[in-house]
């Protein structure tokens, strides 16, 4: 059956009228894409760190909806989103189509066997009733029960009794994605989260009360800080977040292309991250003794560096790209740090 269209309308915002904090941010956007109903807008499987050394089969869903409400300066995810409900219905279809293509003999497996995890992205926030109709949770619970833990992403504000509910309804472990972003105490409020520190800590404490597993995603490379700053700042972060008893930190290179980081880069305000600076964090991270050793659940506390983007950042070429790319996958997966590649092609490092 071929993917329908969700929202017609949805391939520009209007502009705005009023220059609020949240119009600033979307005036600045361009197109979005055609999201499917009945498609997500992407699925595949990764090994997930879940120890050092060791990995899991994870399938990823990037499902398809509406948008997020809070409207953040650095994020791109609003690209494959509408800006009209996500329809009833819509999110179980998604699911359903990605555990199949998974479980596929052909496709979805992974070497030590079919995905055991699952993760659900939606761009926006898995327990906002706008985003995932809450009348599809039992249906989504059903779908993903082959699984042994299921992560979505959800905001700390949207802390709702809706968790613990769809966690009763999972046979496997619940975990949730919280964008914490960075701690800067004159940033972070210009990021328009609409989230303070305090909200944060707070949602990580009712969340392990409730014997949820948490993640937080921090970010290397912020609008409005120095370059030379950017490391500091992003292992402050990372630290916060392991000392909310956080169980996996994902450090992501912020990426330029939402409209207002494009426009915050040619006024000199946003530098994106370089190659080598997401090496000069790998190696900090992994050297530095920050984390305790256990989330309250008892599970190691973890950080890794996100790759995905590896290939768009600047700062490495055809000769070195693949060994460096290469030489970051085994510190995530060994969780400690590997010397460093050498370069005879002349990028820094």
């Amino acid at each position: 059956m071929p993917a329908s269209p969700v929202d017609a309308e949805a391939n520009r915002d209007e502009p705005p009228r009023r220059l609020t904090p949240t119009a600033f941010i979307r005036a600045a956007r361009g197109p979005r894409n055609q999201v499917a109903r009945d498609r997500p807008v992407a699925s595949f499987t990764e090994q997930e760190v879940w120890a050092a050394g060791q990995t899991v089969g994870t399938t990823v869903v990037i499902l398809g909806g509406a948008e997020c409400r809070f409207t953040c300066a650095m994020c791109d995810l609003w690209r494959n989103t509408t800006r009209s409900a996500t329809p009833p219905g819509a999110v179980p279809e998604q699911i359903s189509h990605a555990v199949t293509a998974a479980a596929a003999p052909a496709a979805g497996r992974l070497a030590d066997g079919p995905p055991r995890w699952i993760k659900l992205y939606n761009g926006s926030n898995f327990f906002d009733p706008r985003a995932v109709p809450p009348a599809d949770l039992p249906t989504i619970a059903d779908l993903v029960s082959p699984f042994a833990r299921v992560i979505v992403e959800n905001h700390p504000r949207l802390t709702t009794a809706a968790i613990p509910r769809f966690r009763d309804q999972c046979r496997g472990r619940l975990e949730l994605a919280l964008g914490l972003e960075c701690i800067h105490p004159d940033i972070l409020p210009k990021l328009n989260k609409q989230m303070t520190l305090a909200d944060f800590a707070s949602a990580c404490r009712q969340l392990h009360a409730w014997g949820i597993d948490t993640r937080a995603f921090v970010l290397l490379g912020l609008p409005w800080l120095p370059p030379a700053e950017a490391v500091d700042w992003c292992l402050r972060g990372v630290q916060f977040a392991w000392e909310q008893g956080v169980r996996h930190v994902s450090v992501v290179p912020t990426r330029p292309g939402n409209g207002l980081l494009d426009q915050l880069g040619h006024e000199g305000l946003f530098v994106a991250p370089t190659a080598a600076a997401v090496e000069a964090l790998a190696a900090a991270v992994f050297t530095a003794t920050l984390h305790t050793a256990r989330t309250p659940a008892g599970d190691p506390q973890l950080v890794t560096v996100d790759l995905w983007d590896w290939p768009r950042l600047t700062g490495h070429c055809g000769s070195c790209r693949d060994q460096r790319l290469a030489r970051l996958a085994a510190m995530n997966q060994s969780q400690g740090l590997l010397l460093p590649v050498s370069l005879s092609c002349g990028c820094p490092s």
